[in-house]
This record gives C-alpha cells, structure tokens and sequence, in this order.
C-alpha cells in the first residue's frame, strides 16, 4: 500500500512537471505561422516584419504559411484542428470576431477553439470623402446625410470588408443611413471614390493618404478612439462627433485552444520582446502601424469586446455575405 502510494504520488508530480519541461525545451523544431490572407496584404506585411524577429527570439526558424480564402475561415479552420503544441500559430485579424456574425455555420468556435497570445500591431483606418462633397467635418458629413437620405453612398472592398463594417458602425451611431455599395477588392472602392462613383470610403492610411496629400481625397477623421500619431492634425470619429466609436486593424497571434499554458507564455514574452525591438517599430512605422504587444489576457478582453460589438452591428444592419 504504502509503496504504491509513493507510486502515485510520483506519477502526479512527473505529470505536473511535464509542461514546464516541455516549454523549456520548446521549441525543438521550426514553428509555423498561418496567415489567412494572400501576399501583399496588411497581414502579409506585418507577418513579414515580425516573424523573422521572432525566429531570432525562439532560436528556431518561423514558417510563413499562407492559407487564404473565405474570409480568413480556411486559415482559422486549420488553427482549430491542428496539435496544441504551439508549432502551429496563425496571425490573425478582427476577421476571427467578425466572421461569427456573418457566417451562421462556422466549424470553429472564436472563444473555444482558440488560445491569444499576444496582440501584434494595428493601425487605422481614415474616413474619406470625395473633394466635391460640401462637408469639411464629421458632423457635417452626418447632418448632409440626413437632410439628403439614401443619396450618399460609401464603398467598400465587399461585403464584410473591414469598410463596410467601419460604415455600418457609422450609420448606427451617427443615425444616418449611407448606402453601401461593395467592390471586388480595397483598390476598387478607392478608385469608386477617386472617380465620384460614391462619396465615401473608410481607407487605410497608406492606401488613403497619398491621395489626401494629392487633393484628390478630402480627410475628416480616423476610426481610433484617439488621434493616430501617424495623422495627428486629424481628429478620431470619437472627438469629432460619435463618443465611442472606435475601429481598428489589428494583428495578432493565436494558438491552438489548450496550448500548455507554459508555452503561450514563452511565446508571449518572446514576442513582447521582439516587438520592442527598433527594427520592428520602425518597420512598422513605415506602414502606419503601431507596435502593441502586452499580456494574453489583454488580447483575449480585445476579442471578447469585439465579438459583442460586430455581432450587434451585423445584426442591426442587416449584413450577410452573398
């Protein structure tokens, strides 16, 4: 009796230690890192300028493995079902709280299937208008569209594109109805814009400003809660007349749902460090992002706040993907 006791007494200690010796000798191999959108997109840059950081951080080399389509749901499927042993990572955007509002039958569960380590970067997004619209200010453009109902419309990149949620949040909060009309693709509804075919866009800031600088895009405000340090003469949506609004690009990296808790946290640190590196701010920088990092905790609250809010915007507006 008493040796078998000793026995099970052993058997549990070995258990409880076996993540932690895990997590010391991880990682052993190169890590892969899923990213759910195709090259040359706001993910790809940001994955571009942080994995080979990373790689330096972990000792091992950090994979780029791009799985595009519907929306980021391939890439989120595949994140779901692979081991959690955190060889496999995705950098993921807001698409994994949006998506659950758009799409009734998702394989995965954003909040169950899914473990965050650590929000990336983000950057906004700036409300455009074309020069010949007489509004030169959010409220402005807000009592123009209602004295003028269903004649302005904004474009976006499609339906469930990051713009046509940004325009959505808009109308409710502003208590405006400015029709949507989708593009293929953000090039598309910029140039929609450029062109007069609408008035309207929420842009992102390297795609949008160079146009402002031209005169060919009228600028009135960026979607963060704060003015971006990137365009500080322009106010956010928040200060300029709709308290609240706030909406914004992030990046940020997931891990299969119970990833030992061990492993999260050497990656988060190891992250948080690569992060505060110079290259990397500067890198990113130059794309109007901001580097962010923090706790997983953090991140996770940023994802549990955002599926609350898209699905009540998805579901007052009426959205749904065609």
């Amino acid at each position: 009796m008493r040796h078998a006791h000793a026995l099970s007494i052993l058997c549990f200690g070995l258990s409880g230690i076996a993540p932690v010796v895990a997590a010391q000798d991880y990682p052993a191999k190169p890590v892969r890192m899923v990213v759910g959108f195709p090259p040359g997109g706001g993910a790809d840059v940001v994955a571009r300028q942080f994995t080979p950081r990373l790689s330096e951080q972990l000792g091992q080399q950090v994979v780029i493995d791009y799985r595009s389509g519907a929306s980021g749901n391939i890439a989120l499927e595949l994140l779901a079902k692979a081991p959690p042993d955190g060889y496999t990572l995705m950098l993921t955007t807001p698409t994994v709280t949006v998506n659950p509002a758009l799409y009734p039958n998702l394989s995965y569960d954003t909040l169950r299937d899914f473990a965050p380590v650590v929000l990336v970067a983000s950057t906004v997004y700036v409300l455009v208008v074309h020069p010949s619209l007489p509004v030169k200010s959010v409220k402005e453009l807000i009592a123009l569209a209602k004295a003028r109902p269903g004649e302005l419309f904004y474009s976006s990149g499609g339906n469930g594109a990051a713009a046509h949620l940004a325009g959505e949040l808009f109308n409710s909060m502003g208590g405006v109805r400015v029709a949507h009309v989708p593009y293929k693709g953000v090039a598309a509804a910029l140039i929609a814009v450029l062109s007069g075919e609408t008035q309207v866009t929420f842009g992102s800031q390297p795609t949008a400003l160079p146009h402002v600088k031209q005169g060919r895009l009228r600028p009135l405000a960026v979607t963060s809660a704060k003015r971006s340090p990137f365009t500080p003469n322009l106010p956010s949506l928040a200060e300029a007349a709709l308290p609240g609004y706030e909406t914004t690009a992030w990046f940020g990296i997931l891990a299969p749902a119970k990833t030992p808790a061990a492993i999260t946290l050497r990656l988060n640190s190891e992250m948080n460090r690569a992060l505060d590196r110079a290259e990397v701010k500067a890198g990113f920088a130059g794309q109007s992002l901001e580097s962010i990092g923090g706790t997983p905790e953090q991140f996770s609250a940023l994802i549990k706040d955002e599926l609350v809010k898209w699905r009540k915007v998805v579901k007052e507006a009426g959205m749904r993907i065609d």
